[in-house]
């Protein structure tokens, strides 16, 4: 039986390179959405297309009744929920002054309440089986903070802390809980920076480059398989030496 692998904010960037990796290597894959519908069902199709199993889950998790409908739909469709991959996320540049409440409670809502939410869901079946990986998305900047990011920085930094306690939690029921905090990445989230601003990221990276999608889901996809078996509680930085 194919397992089972639901990935948030699967659309487009991380999240999309995540799916094609995981369907490459044979699993189901569940992808949600909440903006972008329309490409987070293209790459349903395209998988579809090279003989994968997929299928699109509508919802915003930072509300926990939209995540609980959108796990029993990906059961009713695969059975069960082996993987889950809590990578839905947003963005945004600010001077701390500027930022409003409302800004700051929806930047929690999604990365913090998200994570919260799914893995709420999820867990009451995984530990039934004793079996299940959970991989949280975070940052760079949830380890070091970024200027001009406070919001976004605290949130991913409470994604690293839910993951540990979790981890610790959960680890006697056989699942295993780990984080991703990539550095700076070729994405649509960064799409957004200035010539001059990417130019200067690439340079205090000792790479000299930009991370891939691809590469950061490779990441994940090896942190869901058998030969991560005995990692938990991690977190686990691809940023090309960009923090060391």
């Amino acid at each position: 039986m194919k397992k089972v692998v639901l990935i948030t904010g699967g659309s487009r960037g991380i999240g999309k390179a995540t799916a094609e990796v995981f369907a490459k290597n044979g699993y189901s894959v569940a992808i949600n959405c909440f903006a972008n519908k329309d490409r987070a069902e293209e790459t349903v199709r395209y998988l579809r297309d090279n003989g994968g199993e997929a299928i699109c889950v509508p919802a915003d998790v930072a509300s926990e009744e939209q995540v609980m409908n959108m796990v029993h739909n990906v059961r009713k469709a695969f059975g069960r929920i082996d993987i889950l991959v809590n990578n839905a996320g947003i963005s945004q540049q600010k001077l701390f002054t500027d930022i409003t409440p409302e800004e700051w409670r929806r930047m929690f809502a999604v990365h913090v309440d998200g994570t919260f939410h799914c893995c709420r869901a999820v867990l009451p079946d995984m530990i039934f089986r004793k079996s299940g990986k959970i991989i949280n998305l975070s940052s760079i900047w949830g380890i070091v903070g970024a200027s001009c990011e406070v919001h976004y920085s605290a949130a991913k930094s409470a994604v690293i802390g839910l993951t540990k306690a979790l981890a610790k939690e959960v680890g006697p029921s056989g699942i295993t809980v780990n984080c991703v905090a990539p550095g700076v990445i070729n994405t649509d989230m960064n799409a957004t920076l200035d010539d001059d601003t990417l130019t200067s990221l690439k340079e205090e990276t000792p790479l000299c480059r930009l991370g891939t999608a691809k590469e950061i889901a490779e990441i994940i996809c090896f942190l869901a398989s058998e030969n991560a078996d005995f990692i938990t509680g991690q977190v686990i930085s691809p940023n090309g030496g960009f923090v060391i």
